[in-house]
């Protein structure tokens, strides 16, 4: 240690250039890393740093037609916009605070104001293009790791004014990455949605909207379930869609300028007040908030200048005013909602009266189970002293201080049995990942009320254990994974737990937040090297690797694998497969089919549909 303290001198101190300041501590600029199973992976805002530069060049009326492209490791995207200034094309991609957005006259109410995104993706891919057209002439420049290696000269070109941006993500700091296509088509049509007018060719197909909010809203929800028609509303540099379904929990979609807030901020905490405040103003009554926002799906999007983010991926908003002298964004957004929503509501008697039978449904079913409630939840806390269904790590999502990162990685994993608990439990990073464990089967609760959740103790505990009772807003682990064995009855077990988020908590599952562990069916080894293969095919590969006869040892569960192998199966290289509801998929539909009565059909579809176990949740959902 003294020596430590010795050797502490000039020679210890260091001045890292841009990029290296980039690849030592990605986080700060792009958040999690992540492999691409979860939504806002590392790999999905390198793609949304280039988009936002073409999406404000369209904002200030320059281009309508951004054209993208995205293969297994590559990213292309041009736009048909002014184009760089030829003479700084290599400064806006490779040194800090460089860009146009400094200047109020060329940028208004754009997402990117700090001059760091595309030099974030400059530095961490092993391959970076830029190419300038403008008035007839063009400059490229290409990159390998944040380094400049090739200085192109100006050419005369035939090409439209715009830019192109190529790269292709590094795979040494984006380990085992992959883009996943529901991911990457939700990014691009959220684009659309708040862009009305814009088109966006991706892939060889088409993206446009002309309705906005209320195109993503539709797109959204299950129009089964609506209890009355989307209510849309556009004023100046505001945008709300909102309706009432007849499914639990309230969702919402936030955006600052064209940027998804993900994590809300005080923009979605405005509306959701001013939602339960213009209502109760409306019919005269006090209703109970919960009951005025229970069932609801809303989205809001605002412009404004200069936007505090609290952090540089700009997924929550945080305080400030609309514009620099103008009012707060909490006042901005209950003047308009009040306005605008009372005046839709009385020019609408239809809409108002099916909205006040829905408050009026969600008043009752609260009241019903009210004692209920309180007794699952004195349940609940006594058995948080007293049993280990929850081994719970340090950090949480909903931390209010702490490194975001970590917070950004805390981790649930559902578990069935102690054996497999037990192996997880042991080898678990204590800091960011909680094991709660299932004892026997869950409860089908297909068709059920909210009551049974109450009711129910393994039910009651766990969402006690993930603090979603009242909603999103307090959820504790980024991720809730879902560990059951790789056999029928673990597979049953994933169905029922499936059905119980999608009943219950259906936010939960289209915000991202739910994931299947893989774990290895075999396991192969010589005296030499061990591998572990999660299919078939992987087997066949290890044997042929390893030659002459290894040892071939087939994992029957979870309980089989020792908590020392387990370490290496939920820490860095961990495999998750997202449960991802699809764009015309009805929660309704889906669980009569799967988790209702016996029926003809789907015995067929089990019939047609008989492969490898894991599969068959993957494609149905």
């Amino acid at each position: 240690m003294a020596n430590q303290v010795s050797n502490y001198n000039e020679d210890s101190i260091r001045s890292l250039d841009w990029k290296e300041h980039i690849r030592l501590r990605p986080g700060m600029y792009i958040g999690k890393l992540g492999d691409g199973s979860s939504q806002d992976d590392g790999i999905y805002v390198l793609v949304k740093e280039v988009i936002d530069n073409s999406i404000d060049e369209h904002m200030m009326g320059f281009g309508k037609t951004i054209d993208v492209k995205v293969s297994e490791h590559k990213v292309e995207v041009r736009d048909y916009g002014r184009g760089i200034p030829l003479g700084k094309v290599i400064d806006c991609v490779s040194k800090i605070n460089t860009g146009g957005k400094y200047d109020s006259g060329a940028f208004q109410k754009s997402v990117g104001l700090n001059g760091v995104g595309t030099k974030a993706v400059n530095a961490l891919s092993t391959y970076f293009k830029v190419q300038s057209y403008r008035d007839g002439k063009t400059k490229l420049a290409e990159f390998e790791r944040g380094d400049l290696n090739n200085d192109a000269k100006e050419t005369t070109t035939s090409g439209r004014n715009g830019t192109q941006i190529v790269f292709k993500p590094d795979d040494t700091v984006f380990k085992h990455y992959h883009f996943i296509p529901q991911y990457l088509d939700d990014l691009i049509w959220n684009y659309c949605f708040l862009n009305a007018g814009l088109t966006i060719n991706f892939n060889g197909e088409k993206y446009h909207s002309e309705k906005g909010l209320f195109d993503l809203l539709s797109r959204k929800t299950d129009a089964d379930t609506l209890r009355y028609p989307i209510i849309y509303l556009k004023g100046e540099d505001i945008e709300i869609a909102l309706t009432h379904t007849n499914q639990y929990g309230e969702d919402y979609y936030s955006f600052v300028n064209g940027q998804y807030t993900t994590q809300g901020g005080t923009h979605q905490a405005a509306f959701r007040e001013a939602i339960v405040k213009t209502v109760r103003e409306f019919y005269n009554k006090n209703f109970d908030a919960t009951d005025v926002r229970a069932s609801v799906a809303g989205s809001i999007a605002v412009r404004v200048q200069e936007p505090i983010f609290e952090s540089q991926t700009k997924t929550k908003l945080g305080s400030l005013n609309v514009e620099p002298e103008g009012p707060t964004m909490r006042t901005f957004v209950n003047d308009f909602v009040k306005k605008a929503l009372d005046d839709y509501l009385h020019k609408n008697p239809t809409t108002a009266d099916a909205l006040l039978k829905r408050i009026l449904q969600s008043e009752r079913e609260r009241k019903e189970i009210a004692g209920i409630k309180k007794l699952a939840n004195e349940r609940a806390k006594k058995a948080n002293l007293h049993n280990k269904k929850l081994r719970d790590c340090r950090i949480h999502l909903d931390d209010k201080k702490g490194d975001e990162d970590l917070k950004n990685a805390s981790t649930l994993f559902i578990t069935e049995g102690d054996s497999a608990s037990g192996s997880i439990t042991k080898s678990r990073n204590v800091q960011t990942q909680a094991v709660f464990s299932l004892r026997g089967k869950p409860l089908n609760c297909f068709g059920q009320t909210k009551k049974v959740v109450y009711e129910n103790e393994e039910f009651n505990l766990l969402q006690h254990a993930l603090n979603i009772e009242d909603g999103l807003e307090g959820l504790r682990y980024d991720k809730v994974v879902i560990a059951t064995d790789a056999d029928v009855d673990g597979m049953h077990i994933r169905l029922l737990l499936l059905t119980y988020f999608l009943q219950f908590f259906p936010d939960l599952v289209r915000r991202g937040h739910i994931y299947i562990l893989e774990t290895p069916l075999f396991r192969v080894r010589n005296k030499k090297e061990t591998h572990y293969c999660y299919s078939e095919e992987e087997k066949q590969e290890a044997i042929e690797k390893l030659g002459s006869k290894p040892e071939i040892t087939r994992f029957k569960g979870l309980g089989e694998i020792s908590p020392d192998e387990f370490k290496r199966f939920i820490g860095e290289d961990m495999r998750l497969e997202p449960i991802i509801l699809k764009k015309d998929t009805s929660i309704k539909d889906l669980l009569t089919f799967f988790m209702g009565k016996n029926t003809p059909d789907r015995q067929v579809f089990i019939i047609d549909n008989l492969k490898v176990e894991k599969d068959l949740v993957e494609e149905a959902i």
